[in-house]
């Protein structure tokens, strides 16, 4: 079994950000249905962009690429995305811009590509900037620090809630076990622990980032030397965790995260000037059958 131990694991569109700033929002609720979802007579919403008919066939191929918890959900998120494709596509065809794709690059990819060079100008952090984002931001630039530690892990799935409230229980009661007899940590370890660890009293060696599965280092990085107060959870279960050593990560200088602090602010003033025109292309558009007022679309994810 692979834990969340030391050595166990190592640990479309344009731009492609997860936290870009939302451009196109659905309807409240006691109004979206209405524009958007089908009646009983009709399965698909019937949606125009500046009199292109968005069709059902399209709508059946976007939605599995949009999990949702309902099919509402993932319909209206497909709609959208199909929507804000098809502005940038009329857009990029008024223009006249051609199209060059790139290695694994799609035509319509290419287009967008080539639209947003040429529409959207962003301006890129100069070194004042970067220099004043690293001096208020210090402490996010530091090499990882190492600990020495060791573990017992109580293993259960993730998805299975029955067995993760046992292996919590269990958890708590061995590190209740644990305040009143550290000394028996590698007993303990030897007799409960699901890792091959136990094997040296649930000694893990030293850890540092990327050694260990990211939900776990998350929390092993952050802990000061001593017994853990609490069980950390991941997906293999619930460690009870003692930290031994621990050595901090040193400041980096400027030069090393330069280039790093650049892009980081560039992609931020990129994703802020995306949005807004984005929001420009939908508020010139004749739409019909959705209600968009911005939009999060594949262009930013």
């Amino acid at each position: 079994m692979a834990c969340g131990c030391g050595g166990s694991e190592s640990g479309g569109g344009c731009g492609g950000q997860a936290h870009a700033e939302p451009v196109v929002q659905q309807m409240p609720e006691a109004v979206a249905p209405v524009e958007l979802i089908a009646s009983s007579d009709q399965e698909w919403p019937r949606i125009r962009v500046n009199g292109v008919v968005i069709t059902p066939e399209a709508m059946a191929r976007e939605i599995q690429y949009h999990p949702a918890p309902s099919r509402d959900d993932a319909l209206y998120l497909a709609c959208q995305a199909l929507v804000v494709r098809e502005l940038l596509r009329q857009r990029s065809a008024e223009l006249g811009i051609p199209v060059a794709p790139v290695a694994g690059e799609s035509e319509e990819e290419a287009a967008t590509r080539e639209l947003v060079q040429r529409e959207v100008p962003v301006p890129q952090a100069d070194e004042s900037t970067c220099r004043q984002y690293y001096e208020r931001n210090r402490a996010r630039f530091a090499s990882a620090p190492l600990v020495m530690a060791r573990h017992i892990l109580l293993a259960c799935p993730p998805d299975d809630a029955e067995a993760r409230s046992a292996g919590r229980e269990q958890a708590d009661a061995l590190l209740a076990e644990l305040r009143g007899a550290p000394h028996r940590f590698a007993d303990l370890a030897r007799a409960h622990s699901a890792c091959p660890s136990k094997e040296q009293g649930g000694a893990l060696g030293q850890i540092s980032q990327g050694q260990t599965v990211p939900e776990f280092e998350r929390q092993l990085l952050r802990l000061p030397v001593g017994l853990a107060a609490q069980p950390l959870a991941s997906r293999y279960g619930f460690h009870l965790v003692e930290v031994e050593q621990r050595i901090e990560g040193r400041q980096l200088p400027y030069e090393a995260v330069a280039e790093a602090i650049r892009a980081e602010l560039d992609q931020r003033v990129w994703q802020v000037a995306v949005a807004q025109y984005l929001r420009y292309l939908v508020g010139a558009a004749d739409i019909q059958g959705i209600h968009l007022e911005g939009a999060e679309t594949p262009l930013m994810q």
